[in-house]
């Protein structure tokens, strides 16, 4: 490469290259970085005081960093000898540490632009959410001040998942309780329940104690929508080393509103666990019959639910994955099929379904047709033809049965105009429900391994006509 026409590439031919180098820098992780004093010391006060102070590393080759590791200070590196570092540089694995570095070292601007990465990777909706790590990291790295502009970030990441749809371990113990903190009785966007915090933490602690602690935990404290759709039997086996999950809960439980979460809930599943002090579930009891209502939500904050991470306007129908004649129009909104159309047709939404989390939506079916068909399909589907005769569709037809590559199972009563169908979509399990006319009914039982990404589908011919449109459920 020819030198001299960009300061920027030049220098970076001294990152990390003993032959340009002065002095070796030693990491947490006790990897042997390369670095020319006179380059450090210029760009960072905090390398001039350690370099040049007189002291002994003013004339050794060699300066120790036993709290960074050297991802971290391979950022700082890039950062102190070219003014910037590539985009890809920054990855889920290394920003923590960089951005610990770029504190320790009081570089600003260095922190400025790991937050606008951050930020970008989150505008960009990534396939990939890894906040709950991130803030797990942070939690266990740097001290939890509130005046941490990328700890704050983290907070209003994770806080917009909901906590069932993240597997337990991603998430610490020291990270959950610093959200619970910062959401505690603030009005910040929240997506999880009460109930669902409370159920996620003695889960998460008990899953630290032993092996056969999480697995009861599992069994005695259902899902919320387990709980309000009669799906589980609770069981009441003994749980082992409770004490010490009671003991260990403690600092979680002192940021949980047991306010907002359903009395029959609290009697029936939490207060038989034995790890919530009894003077807090009285207090809940004594506070419920003085004010008869406490006219609380059951999520905290400024409610949001899966749905509303959800563009309203994702909500259309596609016509570029559209069988021909089909119309689309509203604004896409509504997919009709025309009188010349005698044979089934499908279309598929905008509305891209991937990794965790519960979707839901409706369709309504303004005109029914010689069987109305609703539900979800991979990409690459045939739209000239019947989704539930393909093997990547799965189905509801309005004759109350789903089908799915031909094979046909009885799921719920017959509908037909007017009929507003729910889908409900769970990646978490790969399964998927429906509620037709406010009536839900369970998972279909042979649809228990649905594919990682997904789309709501329709098949329809003439004079079919359905609506599709984002599903507001009750807070």
């Amino acid at each position: 490469m020819t030198r001299g026409y960009s300061l920027e590439k030049d220098l970076r031919l001294l990152i990390n290259n003993p032959k340009y180098s002065d002095i070796e820098i030693l990491c947490e992780d006790e990897k042997k970085l390369y670095g020319c004093r006179a380059i450090l010391a210029a760009r960072s006060e905090v390398f001039d005081r350690l370099l040049y102070n007189g002291m002994k590393e003013s004339y050794e080759n060699k300066i120790s960093f036993p709290k960074i590791k050297s991802s971290g200070m391979e950022i700082v590196l890039e950062y102190t000898y070219t003014g910037s570092i590539k985009e890809e540089s920054l990855t889920k694995d290394n920003i923590i540490e960089a951005f610990y570095a770029a504190d320790y070292f009081q570089l600003q601007d260095l922190q400025d632009f790991i937050m606008k990465g951050f930020k970008n990777t989150l505008e960009k909706k990534s396939t990939e959410n890894y906040s709950p790590e991130l803030l797990s990291k942070f939690a266990g790295k740097m001290p939890l001040t509130v005046d941490n502009i990328l700890l704050n970030l983290l907070v209003e990441a994770v806080a917009t998942i909901p906590l069932n749809t993240i597997e337990f371990g991603r998430l610490s113990i020291a990270g959950l309780q610093y959200l619970l903190s910062c959401t505690y009785e603030k009005e910040k966007p929240f997506a999880t329940r009460e109930y669902e915090l409370f159920r996620y933490s003695a889960i998460l602690v008990a899953k630290q104690v032993s092996n056969d602690a999480f697995k009861t935990f599992l069994k005695r404290l259902p899902t919320l929508d387990q709980l309000e759709n009669s799906m589980i039997q609770v069981e009441n086996e003994p749980i082992p080393d409770y004490q010490k999950i009671a003991k260990e809960l403690e600092p979680l439980i002192e940021f949980i509103d047991f306010r907002r979460i359903k009395g029959s809930i609290l009697v029936d599943i939490i207060e038989p666990l034995e790890i919530v002090p009894t003077k807090i579930i009285l207090n809940v009891y004594r506070q419920s019959i003085k004010s008869n209502n406490f006219n609380l939500n059951d999520i905290r904050g400024i409610p949001i639910l899966p749905n509303d991470r959800i563009n309203e306007s994702d909500y259309i129908w596609d016509n570029t994955a559209c069988g021909s004649k089909l119309i689309i129009e509203d604004n896409g909104k509504v997919v009709r099929a025309p009188k010349s159309l005698g044979s089934w047709r499908s279309v598929r939404a905008k509305l891209i379904l991937e990794n965790n989390g519960i979707y839901e939506w409706d369709v309504i079916i303004e005109k029914a047709c010689n069987a109305s068909w609703i539900g979800v399909a991979s990409e690459n589907l045939n739209y000239e033809d019947f989704a539930g005769d393909q093997p990547i569709g799965w189905v509801l037809g309005s004759g109350g049965y789903c089908r799915n590559f031909g094979m046909t199972v009885y799921y719920c009563p017959p509908f037909g105009d007017s009929t507003k169908v729910t889908v409900h979509l769970d990646m978490n399990k790969r399964t998927c429900a429906f509620t037709v006319n406010g009536t839900k009914y369970p998972e279909v039982p042979s649809w228990n391994n649905l594919p990682s990404k997904l789309y709501p589908v329709a098949s329809l011919c003439y004079p079919g006509q359905f609506r599709i449109q984002p599903h507001k459920k009750n807070i």
